[in-house]
């Protein structure tokens, strides 16, 4: 659990679940399961960690599907323009966006919450901090800097592969103290078991314009 001067959601959460059958017999076959009590508002981020596999995609896609939760997650944009992997990006929620933009990564996901916000508009981004499956020796700072500037509700999804499970219980705001955000965050990993367990990178940013943290957790 978060520390206790940072904010915290507790369920029953208002953004609930609807089951996929089909998607959650899939899941069970493979001996998964998703631990989710729905989602505490109507725009927000996850990160999802570890990232250490090609599998992780797979796996992921079939619990979105299996709770029936919509989630968009970054991608190049170039990606998007490649003829049907593009509109199945798209279909998937993939969000175009480029890094020769002005606004940068950052920007365009802050002005994609406040756009939502004021529309009233369901969105929740998704995305492993680490931004590959290989080791590194940090995580990277769009998704801290994103939270904060958005002021939206970060939800940290545990990917387990030593227990099979999937956990999205802990959601909480940055308070902008990154070694104290960070130590809450690693509370919440600590335990998790990667696919390939050595490519897990240790909770630290890696962006120098990010105050950095003593690495809390490998």
């Amino acid at each position: 659990m978060a520390g206790s001067n940072t904010p915290t959601f507790q369920p029953p959460f208002p953004v609930q679940p609807s089951v996929n059958r089909l998607a959650a017999w899939v899941l069970k076959l493979l001996g998964w399961r998703v631990l989710y009590q729905g989602l505490p508002a109507r725009q927000g981020m996850l990160v999802v960690y570890p990232h250490t596999s090609n599998w992780d995609f797979v796996i992921l896609v079939l619990a979105k599907w299996s709770i029936g939760i919509q989630l968009n997650f970054w991608g190049k944009d170039k990606l998007f323009r490649i003829p049907l992997f593009g509109a199945w990006l798209s279909w998937l929620g993939g969000v175009p966006v480029s890094r020769t933009s002005p606004r940068g990564v950052v920007g365009q996901a802050v002005d994609a919450f406040a756009q939502a916000r004021a529309q009233d508009r369901y969105f929740w981004l998704a995305l492993a901090p680490e931004g590959t499956r290989k080791y590194i020796p940090g995580w990277r700072s769009g998704f801290y800097q994103t939270a904060v500037q958005a002021k939206t509700p970060l939800g940290m999804v545990r990917l387990d592969y030593k227990r099979r499970e999937i956990t999205a219980h802990n959601f909480i705001y940055l308070s902008g103290d990154v070694p104290r955000d960070l130590a809450n965050i690693a509370q919440v990993f600590d335990g998790v078991t990667g696919y390939n367990p050595g490519n897990a990178a240790p909770i630290t940013l890696l962006d120098p314009a990010v105050p950095r943290a003593e690495t809390v957790v490998k």
